[in-house]
């Protein structure tokens, strides 16, 4: 498993707002437990709120949220684009100047959302290929608000090309990477999906309409392991 994919597990394991030892996570993932601890502190330095320490255990408390402030979260969306690029490139007075920016976002964000400038970094945070997924925004918020029927082309972490019919209903954002809930029809469950990973996201011309057990508000992570389109 990459260390990637295993991060983005680690968080999906997290966010039921329960304390998780690292031995379980360990286990779980089969890794070392060294290995978790070392996912952990990337995590923090990152700026997902991860809470405890080794030898008790980790929880997040909250999920993460980037108030719009002075900005819209589209245009907060469109400048984390850019800094994922330029945090890319090799001109080092273009990673100066996004380096400085991020320290002007930093001063600006609530503490609990981001906790040092160093959590912009790419360099600090190795899903350097999440950018993939901004192209796919712009059809996944508008079926989303449309409430229509997607069509996706997925590629499963483990390389595995699958496609999905869902009913998109809720992204959330963390730290880089953005991941999008929805009512898979195939598997007729909740599915969580990294649209870093999508690959063709199509608008389809049937709509949907609130049905019990379907609902965004019948979603609840807490109630067990987060399912993901990898299951």
């Amino acid at each position: 498993m990459r260390r990637t994919d295993r991060l983005f597990d680690i968080i999906q394991i997290l966010r039921d707002g329960k304390l998780h030892k690292a031995k379980d996570i360990a286990e779980r993932l089969e890794v070392s437990v060294r290995t978790i601890y070392r996912d952990m502190d990337t995590l923090v330095a990152s700026g997902i709120p991860v809470e405890g320490e080794r030898g008790v255990g980790y929880l997040v408390r909250e999920q993460i949220s980037l108030p719009p402030l002075t900005l819209t979260p589209q245009e907060l969306e469109a400048l984390n684009l850019g800094m994922a690029i330029v945090a890319e490139a090799a001109d080092p007075e273009l990673k100066s100047a996004a380096d400085s920016l991020a320290s002007k976002i930093d001063a600006v964000l609530p503490e609990k959302t981001i906790a040092e400038a160093d959590a912009w970094k790419f360099a600090v945070y190795p899903f350097a290929d999440a950018a993939r997924g901004f192209s796919q925004m712009p059809v996944l918020r508008a079926a989303i608000k449309a409430r229509q029927k997607l069509h996706l082309a997925y590629r499963r972490v483990d390389g595995t090309l699958t496609e999905r019919v869902i009913r998109p209903l809720h992204m959330e954002y963390w730290g880089r990477v953005w991941t999008l809930t929805g009512w898979c029809e195939m598997r007729e469950d909740f599915r969580v999906f990294r649209v870093d990973l999508i690959e063709i996201a199509k608008a389809l011309p049937e709509l949907f309409v609130d049905e019990p057990g379907k609902r965004l508000e019948d979603y609840d992570p807490t109630s067990g392991p987060t399912k993901t389109a990898d299951q």
